[in-house]
């Protein structure tokens, strides 16, 4: 068969893949409270990915099918019965004393005072849905920067302005780049801690508390990451995003020091697609100012494609700060919805990863001795990364290595000549224009 003719087929069994409804279950207490997706309708009979909560913190995921006829709530905690009585509490990496630090982050540590960055560009639908879910947040104390990057309209201003007020700071970064936009953000930050989401997300209402606290338990933590989880199932695009894992990083709470490297993590801290994503991200601001912010030549938006936050995290790491990745932190994610859609994902992908390492040598030279100690492993882990993937036999979208439906082989080749390009698409951004700081404020 042509490869012509095998993208046909792949896309045939693409546009069969149905539609999945997302729910979250609370198993607090005895009656279960069962609630649709954000901004979804009722729960009804069909396939159901599924949020496990207990006591409002995510514990698991699964994926089951409540029948015709059949009442949702009772079936979908009956399917939940099984799920942890809470997330493991132990990490996969880190010393003792960061595990004792990270462990205490959720129970008597009080969130310091917090900056939530948003950069967004002429999507003000999607931005009002973000910022009513970070507005609604109930951590003690934090402001709002909404950083309106290289805008062809006055419609962002015109939301914050006509709608939040002073509730919402605004500023307006006219160099594209979603790291320029993101240092602008950093420049401008009042909170002890930056953190970071994206205009296509909802924040869950302790989102930012519990992605802030572990800061105040542990002196060295330079970076938290969290949980995002899918807001729609809708179309085959999200669906077969997420059943090959999405942007999910498991349940289990994870310390990763420099100090003491995870012994499963060969390629550490060069793996940094593990840690988390920039959708769900924060800061100590000192710490990434001390680092000099993102590389303004990487990110969505420049030539690079993607990179950014890869890049921010293994520099903080590289500074021996330590990173804490907690599942209680949710989002919910407004995956991308069509195969033209993952078609530029997968290729941006593949130029981010390639880009960020680029930009770390780049910078940081004197981690060129361990990189190439990393780099034939490094080679084989990314070969695997992007092979086309067959289906597992079942599961839940969003665990990892469970697999519902194959992932295709035009996307995997889409991947790898991303991968081949982002060096020179790193190289191509930093010739780009670079920010001017402090025009377009209030």
């Amino acid at each position: 068969m042509s490869r012509r003719a095998v993208v046909r087929e792949e896309i045939r069994r693409f546009l069969e893949i149905g539609a999945v409804q997302v729910a979250d279950l609370d198993l607090d207490g005895d009656e279960a409270v069962l609630r649709p997706g954000p901004g979804g309708p009722p729960v009804t009979h069909g396939e159901v990915f599924l949020l496990v909560r207990r006591s409002g913190r995510p514990v698991a995921t699964l994926l089951t099918r409540v029948p015709e006829g059949a009442d949702p709530r009772a079936v979908l905690t009956a399917a939940a019965s099984g799920a942890p009585r809470e997330a493991a509490a132990g990490d996969a990496a880190g010393n003792a004393a960061g595990n004792a630090a990270g462990n205490a982050a959720g129970n008597a540590a009080v969130p310091p005072y917090a900056s939530v960055v948003v950069a967004t560009r002429e999507r003000a639908g999607q931005l009002a849905r973000a910022l009513d879910s970070l507005l609604a947040q109930d951590h003690p104390r934090f402001e709002v920067v909404v950083v309106d990057n290289a805008p062809v309209t006055g419609g962002t201003r015109e939301l914050v302005e006509r709608k939040y007020g002073e509730r919402v700071r605004y500023v307006c970064e006219p160099v594209p780049g979603l790291a320029v936009a993101h240092n602008r953000g950093l420049a401008l930050a009042r909170g002890e801690v930056v953190a970071f989401t994206d205009d296509d997300v909802v924040a869950d209402p302790r989102w930012l508390g519990e992605l802030t606290a572990p800061f105040a338990a542990d002196p060295r933590l330079g970076c938290a990451t969290g949980l995002i989880l899918p807001a729609r199932l809708r179309t085959p695009a999200q669906v077969l995003l997420e059943s090959h894992g999405g942007f999910a990083k498991g349940f289990t709470p994870t310390t990763y020091d420099p100090g003491d490297p995870p012994r499963d993590e060969p390629l550490f801290p060069f793996t940094a697609g593990r840690f988390g994503s920039g959708a769900n991200m924060a800061f100590r601001t000192d710490v990434l100012r001390a680092v000099g912010g993102f590389d303004p030549a990487t990110g969505a938006g420049t030539a690079a494609r993607g990179g950014d936050d890869l890049y921010g995290f293994v520099r903080v790491l590289a500074q021996g700060h330590r990173l804490r990745y907690t599942p209680y932190a949710l989002v919910w994610h407004h995956h991308r919805e069509t195969w033209s859609d993952l078609e530029t994902q997968a290729y941006g992908y593949g130029a981010g990863l390639t880009a960020y390492l680029t930009a770390i040598l780049v910078n940081r030279p004197a981690l060129l001795p361990a990189f190439l100690a990393r780099l034939p492993r490094g080679l084989a882990r990314a070969r695997a990364l992007t092979e086309a993937r067959d289906t597992d036999g079942g599961g839940a979208p969003g665990a990892h290595d469970t697999r519902t439906h194959p992932w295709p082989r035009r996307l995997s080749r889409l991947q790898r000549r991303g991968m081949l390009y982002g060096p020179l698409g790193y190289l191509r951004a930093r010739r780009a224009p670079v920010s001017t700081a402090g025009r377009g404020t209030r």
